[in-house]
């Protein structure tokens, strides 16, 4: 099989965490030309059903929409339950849903702290736990968790601490649940954003006006845009990257190389 069939999706079936508009609708777009069938997961289920339409005029894969709020484990469980009654299998999961809370470490409330790290931590590990047990009991699969440059680097100008410690949690989670289930055959990798211009970026009072500041410190001078995170994606979701388990892929045009 040459490296371009290798790439090819057909066949495989995915769902994809906050894919309703973003970053996650961009990797939702891409399995799915990739050949992939795959379910739009939301806590906003009228734009998950927007998005997974799109999807499915735009490429003639089957899609479908779900709306789950990934902190909560039942909401979890009748996920996978519905993604199984309609697809059958789960051959890869992209864990992607999160959120970000911008305020000083001081001023931050115990449940600003708590959303923050319940979202983008605990609802990654729920998420990969339900996933890894269906690849489990299949015999292999692939999750891709999102996590960040934030991960590695202390965001300036804005105040994210907790967002920069759940994000860390990501990618240890990440090697974490590689190691134990490699014998088992399921991959588990993450990507790390730089940043990235959706239109939830680009269109926020909050963060609008730092984005010049942001591009300022970037080597390339520019934001990234969301489907230059489409190609691994896709490598990661398909037989091409069989050997590759528990790495994170940093991708923010350079911005971590200082």
């Amino acid at each position: 099989m040459g490296i371009l069939e290798k790439m090819r999706l057909d066949g495989k079936k995915i769902f994809v965490t906050g894919g309703a508009r973003g970053i996650g609708m961009n990797i939702a777009l891409a399995v799915a030309q990739a050949g992939a069938d795959v379910a739009i997961v939301d806590m906003d289920l009228d734009q998950a059903r927007k998005t997974a339409e799109h999807i499915a005029q735009e490429t003639g894969r089957k899609t479908l929409s779900v709306k789950t709020d990934v902190t909560n484990p039942q909401d979890v469980d009748h996920m996978i339950s519905e993604i199984l009654k309609h697809f059958g299998r789960i051959d890869v999961a992209f864990c992607n849903a999160g959120i970000c809370i911008n305020t000083p470490a001081e001023e931050m409330t115990l449940e600003q702290w708590k959303k923050v790290i319940d979202v983008n931590l605990t609802g990654v590990f729920l998420t990969c736990q339900a996933a890894g047990k269906v690849m489990i009991a299949q015999g292999g699969g692939s999750i891709i968790n999102t996590a960040s440059m934030s991960a590695h680097i202390v965001n300036i100008p804005q105040p994210q601490c907790a967002y920069n410690a759940s994000k860390a949690g990501v990618v240890q989670l990440t090697k974490s649940l590689a190691i134990e289930w490699a014998s088992k055959k399921v991959r588990v990798n993450s990507i790390s954003p730089g940043y990235i211009g959706t239109d939830l970026t680009l269109n926020s009072p909050t963060l609008k006006p730092l984005i010049a500041e942001w591009e300022r410190l970037s080597p390339l001078k520019r934001l990234g845009r969301p489907e230059e995170l489409q190609a691994i994606a896709v490598y990661l979701a398909g037989d091409a990257s069989d050997f590759t388990t528990g790495s994170d892929f940093v991708i923010d045009g350079a911005f971590t190389c200082f």
